[in-house]
């Protein structure tokens, strides 16, 4: 019986090999992706003191630079995806990446570790690259929970390198006084040699089909008029959440409170210009090839509802980008509320990204069985509203046990809605999977910029009241919009456009 437990390590099958080397590769993206945060007490201690130059500002405006081209990235590689297949993809992202890894990693100067993070960033695009692999080796059947065990532990990358990092840079080199320079090095070694192995040991499609792309990168094709409307209002959050990071960039002091901004209000009028440059040019190319593709008639094969795209946007939006923000503020919020040590309060805090490796493949397998995968996601998705609205009552009067537990719940359902999101995914158009999958998984990013700022604005219970509110949003847009795919059960061929060879 597909979709058993014995068949995920069943060796002998290439589509199992090829899951496990995928989610390998996107495990490595996300140990490269957040190999600052565990050094950055260490970093400090090295470039920083009375002799140093390095401050914890710096180290702040650089979490900012982690993300800021992880939005556009994601959109960029979904269209390589596309045209060039994911085993060149991903094992190019990886050795690519590599590069500024060992330049963060020998960096003597504040330009230095800024560009060379601000250009980093973009390996937060790796997931999408997976996704599309994944799913040109799994029926549709078996999709969603093959996308859930891809994607649930890849994500604990992050989770391995907070783990990893420090021991290697104290423990390993110790004696070094740049230790987490040499920990970073190690990082980027396993970048660049796993993306030459994933080049050599995965191939795009299994024996006797062939992959189907698109003639070239671009803009999203559409099927209608309205989808098109649709597609450029949808793209404006993604160059607002740019703009957001740079606003958030410019409140950034780099010489204590009265030091300079990390941005001047020029400079920040400039990257506003920029941004809005990049729209404006945007939405022209858009119109250049997706107006004589509607005139010329879409075939019946390559047709799709964009609302489904944009609901899925609203999801991910919803779930991912909540799960990104709450972890950043669970240790304070634990530590806060119940008065606990900051240790205690990181390790209760380490219980919501702990469920990924379970509730993700868990949320896949479920669409994977049930018979509707719209009624999945509409049921996930109400249980994250519920669950924040729950965790927003949490205060200092609840037992500490009850308060992990609601948190734990909270985080079944967020994990679990990623899992069922991107067991849609793939069948939404299955020639252009890896943009659709790309704007989604921008979405999440997009997500977490907006609810991070917001928390910067507002207390705890207001902040989990305004999460509920996002997924409470996307249920009903979800169930207005999302359209069941069709196909979505077929017990044969992969999840995407292939044909015989």
């Amino acid at each position: 019986m597909p979709g058993r437990i014995p068949e995920l390590v069943d060796f002998k099958q290439e589509r199992i090999r090829t899951l496990h080397f995928t989610w390998i590769a996107f495990f490595i993206t996300f140990y490269v992706w957040f190999n600052m945060a565990p050094l950055a007490s260490t970093m400090l201690r090295d470039l920083g003191g009375a002799d140093g130059w390095l401050t914890r500002d710096h180290i702040n405006l650089f979490a900012i630079c982690n993300v800021a081209l992880t939005i556009p990235a994601r959109i960029v590689i979904g269209a390589l995806i596309d045209r060039y297949g994911p085993r060149r993809s991903f094992a190019g992202l990886l050795i690519v990446m590599s590069i500024p890894t060992f330049a963060f990693a020998l960096g003597n100067s504040f330009m230095q570790l800024l560009v060379a993070r601000l250009v980093l960033s973009t390996i937060g695009a790796g997931f999408v690259v997976g996704i599309r692999m994944v799913a040109q080796w799994f029926p549709p059947k078996m999709v969603g929970r093959a996308e859930g065990f891809y994607a649930g532990w890849g994500n604990f990358g992050s989770a391995w390198a907070a783990m990893t990092l420090p021991w290697i840079a104290l423990e390993l080199f110790g004696n070094m006084e740049d230790g987490w320079r040499y920990a970073l090095a190690v990082n980027g070694v396993v970048s660049l040699v796993y993306g030459i192995v994933y080049l050599f040991i995965v191939r795009d499609m299994p024996e006797g089909r062939t992959f189907i792309g698109v003639s070239k990168t671009g803009p999203l094709l559409v099927s209608s008029r309205g989808d098109l409307i649709q597609y450029l209002v949808w793209s404006v959050p993604l160059i607002g959440a740019m703009g957001l990071l740079a606003w958030r960039a410019s409140g950034i002091s780099l010489g204590g409170d009265s030091g300079e901004p990390a941005l001047s209000r020029q400079m920040l009028y400039v990257i506003y210009a920029t941004l809005a440059l990049v729209f404006v040019a945007h939405v022209v190319k858009t119109l250049q090839v997706n107006l004589p593709y509607l005139r010329k008639g879409v075939p019946e094969s390559e047709r799709y509802r964009f609302s489904s795209v944009a609901a899925l946007n609203a999801t991910y939006f919803a779930n991912f980008g909540a799960e990104l923000a709450v972890i950043s503020v669970l240790p304070i919020f634990f530590e806060g509320t119940f008065r606990i040590s900051p240790t205690l309060a990181g390790l209760l805090a380490s219980s919501f990204a702990l469920v990924n490796l379970v509730a993700r493949p868990l949320g896949g397998l479920i669409s994977d069985v049930l018979s509707s995968r719209k009624k999945v996601m509409l049921g996930y998705m109400a249980g994250i509203a519920l669950g924040f609205l729950g965790m927003a009552a949490i205060d200092s009067s609840w037992p500490l046990y009850l308060a992990v537990a609601m948190t734990v719940v909270t985080s079944i359902f967020v994990q679990g809605a990623e899992g069922a999101t991107f067991a849609i995914i793939p069948m939404i158009s299955k020639r252009r999977t890896g943009q659709i999958a790309g704007m989604a998984g921008a979405y999440g990013n997009v997500g977490a910029v907006v609810y991070l700022v917001l928390f910067s604005l507002v207390d705890a219970r207001t902040f989990f009241l305004i999460l509920a509110a996002g997924a409470a949003f996307a249920v009903l847009y979800c169930l207005v919009f999302l359209e069941e795919p069709e196909g979505s059960f077929d017990e044969e061929g992969p999840a995407v456009a292939v044909s015989a060879s």
